[in-house]
């Protein structure tokens, strides 16, 4: 018979934990790393077009300001 505990388990379920728990975390800064740098790569005319596509700021305000980023 043995006598390892759980079936030979005992230290795999009590650090068994670790590598996963890594894996998420390495995946949770990638997506997190990923977000800011597309954030940081807008231009200015981009994030003027998506303000004006969202409704944000009116055609009126829209042309002005892009007219302003002309110069």
């Amino acid at each position: 018979m043995n006598d390892y505990g759980m079936g030979g388990w005992s230290f795999g379920m009590g650090f068994g934990w670790i590598i996963p728990l890594l894996l998420i975390g390495v995946f949770i800064y990638i997506i997190n790393n990923n977000r800011v740098n597309n954030i940081q790569n807008d231009s200015a005319k981009d994030i003027l077009d998506k303000k004006f596509a969202n409704g944000e700021i009116d055609e009126d305000e829209y042309k002005s300001k892009k007219n302003a980023l002309k110069d």
